[in-house]
């Protein structure tokens, strides 16, 4: 989430995990938030208007795969041609299930949803990955255990490996560690197979692991940092030498991003490269994009958790920022904008004009009230200049968003995730394909 992180922070480890109104109250005044250059989490940009197709009317939602059963928890969704006849498909996390589900796109926008491989307890995070180099696609699964807070060691990694066309089998790659909310693979070691990075929220102890492929599924474990509330650990090469790095994100009462800078060898050396003074802020949402087309990777980063308190529900402070890479590893903070609940920034050029816009879900937000917003879009002036476009109120507790073009029409369509775990349970859905709607002439 996604859940993931995105199912995290109600998972959060704190001995303050339910508080008064009165003690975050007392964090609105000072929600001064610190890179690690100590620059403060504001609003850097001016206003800017710029003329936009986007908002209610640029995406009608349609429900797609099984109907809600109860009160729908899925974590994290996937987006890939798992069965390579020229559609894309969408992989599911179900954490009320307990299941790993195939929304196969037999033909255009018609999608069959089943069950792959066994159950997995806690499913939480889901990637797409040829993880053995056979040519087909695997899934790869972060599993918590449960998804709600608990400090035994009961997460474990799991692939689901195509066997054959369509057929998937569960590999236990490791198990009985702190439940683990994200799963990344690449080459960390440069030896020509994919390796693992993985984070595990824990509830009062958690860690941020790498996992080194022997062969023959087999993986070695090397802890690379002991702190609780990690959420997510994306893959990628950010100091442009060539080999792979990562960024993690950890929460609760740390609130901050870690870069795992990689000698090419597995070895990493940790630098935090954003830290908020705001214990309570939320993280929710980690991803990596060249937001500004220079050539190098930035950050997107959301705070948006509300399920610390008593009442779950937004704070003053929930908002979307990036973290632009300046060379050198240094990153320059960038506060977007306030977005109630925020979770799962996603990258994509929305609008066709050639740059990269941020859509972003909500997860937490005053449902009551039917202005409340579920799903929005930064969007880019092209100069890194964002005006926020709302483009639904409902569904509503929209937890995990990704972007692709499902039709083959040119245009970007979104597939969310909804995540039901507090009242009012009403607009449920599970896995919804966002349409572009069709213009009247």
């Amino acid at each position: 989430m996604s859940i993931k992180a995105d199912s995290k922070n109600w998972l959060r480890g704190k001995s303050t995990l339910i508080r008064s109104v009165s003690v975050w109250t007392s964090f609105v005044a000072s929600v001064l938030c610190l890179t690690a250059c100590s620059a403060p989490e504001v609003a850097e940009k001016k206003e800017t208007v710029v003329e936009s197709s986007l908002g209610l009317e640029t995406f009608q939602p349609r429900p797609i795969g099984m109907p809600p059963e109860g009160n729908p928890w899925i974590t994290d969704i996937a987006i890939g041609d798992i069965d390579r006849n020229g559609w894309l498909d969408i992989i599911a996390c179900d954490g009320l299930r307990n299941e790993v589900t195939w929304l196969q796109q037999t033909e255009r926008g018609v999608f069959e949803e089943r069950v792959i491989g066994q159950n997995i307890s806690g499913p939480a995070h889901v990637e797409i990955v040829d993880l053995d180099l056979d040519g087909d696609a695997d899934i790869l699964v972060a599993s918590m255990g449960v998804i709600f807070p608990n400090n035994d060691p009961i997460g474990s990694i799991i692939v689901l490996e195509q066997t054959e066309s369509g057929v998937f089998m569960n590999r236990l790659l490791v198990e009985k560690i702190a439940r683990v909310t994200d799963v990344q693979a690449g080459d960390l070691d440069g030896d020509g197979d994919l390796d693992l990075m993985a984070t595990q929220f824990g509830y009062f102890q958690g860690e941020t692991r790498w996992l080194q492929n022997l062969g023959d599924w087999n993986f070695k474990s090397q802890i690379l940092q002991s702190l609780p509330g990690g959420i997510h650990c994306p893959i990628t090469d950010f100091d442009g030498d060539g080999d792979l790095d990562s960024a993690v994100l950890i929460s609760q009462e740390w609130e901050e991003i870690h870069l795992f800078a990689n000698d090419g060898s597995g070895t990493f050396d940790r630098k935090r490269i954003y830290g908020s003074t705001n214990e309570d802020y939320g993280s929710s949402g980690l991803s990596i994009s060249d937001l500004d087309g220079d050539g190098d990777h930035d950050v997107l980063y959301t705070n948006g958790d509300g399920f610390d308190y008593a009442t779950p529900g937004s704070r003053p402070w929930h908002g979307v920022q990036w973290l632009e890479n300046k060379g050198d590893l240094q990153f320059q903070f960038h506060r977007l904008g306030t977005m109630k609940g925020a979770y799962s920034p996603v990258s994509t050029d929305i609008d066709n004009d050639g740059d990269n816009d941020i859509v972003v879900v909500s997860c937490f937000n005053e449902w009551q009230n039917p202005k409340a917003v579920s799903l929005m879009v930064f969007e880019n002036d092209g100069q890194q200049n964002f005006v926020s476009r709302i483009l639904s109120h409902k569904p509503t507790h929209l937890v995990v968003v990704k972007a692709a073009d499902m039709d083959k029409d040119g245009q970007i369509e979104l597939v969310t995730g909804s995540f039901h775990a507090y009242p009012p349970y009403e607009n449920m859905n599970r896995v919804i394909l966002w349409d572009r709607k069709e213009k009247e002439n």
